[in-house]
């Protein structure tokens, strides 16, 4: 029986991997990059790992190295992380059918949801024979390593490899960019970008670039949920 379970989770795990290859090249330089720049803050693989492991929300672990670094304000924290994770209120309520009935592994499917899972699992139907519940928890599992692995190997080649790691902090901030550039050349996608835009524009106009990012992220959100019906025709 045993060797049984453990040749289907083999064939399941080995049927999710190929959908999971582009992640991998993702996640690993990305978590690379992390692991470095929470080293060069001071904070090592002890700490870097275990925060990929907790926390796996790559933008908002990006972010929390500066709220790390700096004065704590707990509430503007605690709105931020919000702010920037609010996307998940949205796919996440899509998925509650695709996920139902897959009993207790549904938590470790929700915990570890993020945009990358979300592509894949939303569009790929699982091979015959492979077990939907058994492929979708292999492709979240395979994501949720992948970035651990990254930051650990970023942790430690940290302190084996010196050079000027300025600018490396734009390394997500580059990887949305090239995102949004490919999801903008779908008109059907464009009005919620020139949304996001205007947003930011406003806010930086009003707030100024150190206070803008709160105020436009609330304003897209609060945009798309009072123009739902009419955007999502």
């Amino acid at each position: 029986m045993e060797t049984s379970k453990r040749n289907n989770f083999v064939r399941t795990l080995t049927a999710a991997f190929p959908h999971t290859i582009p992640v991998l090249a993702g996640f690993l330089v990305l978590g690379m990059a992390y692991g470095m720049l929470m080293l060069k803050n001071g904070y090592g693989p002890l700490w870097s790992v275990p925060m990929s492991a907790i926390a796996f929300c790559g933008s908002m672990q990006f972010v929390a190295i500066t709220l790390l670094t700096t004065a704590f304000r707990p509430v503007e924290a605690l709105l931020l992380s919000f702010l920037v994770n609010a996307r998940h209120l949205f796919y996440g309520l899509s998925m509650l059918e695709k996920y139902k009935g897959f009993g207790k592994v549904k938590a470790f499917l929700i915990y570890t949801l993020c945009d990358e899972t979300f592509s894949i699992v939303s569009c790929v139907t699982p091979p015959e024979g492979v077990e939907p519940k058994g492929f979708y928890l292999s492709i979240s599992l395979l994501h949720y390593c992948y970035w651990i692995v990254g930051t650990f190997l970023g942790g430690v080649l940290g302190n084996l490899v010196t050079f000027n790691m300025l600018g490396l902090d734009f390394a997500l901030t580059a990887l949305f960019v090239v995102l949004f550039i490919e999801q903008m050349k779908k008109s059907g996608n464009r009005i919620f970008g020139f949304i996001g835009i205007g947003a930011a524009l406003a806010a930086r106009l009003v707030f100024g670039a150190e206070n803008m990012v709160l105020p436009a992220l609330a304003a897209i959100l609060v945009i798309l949920i009072a123009g739902r019906t009419k955007l999502c025709r």
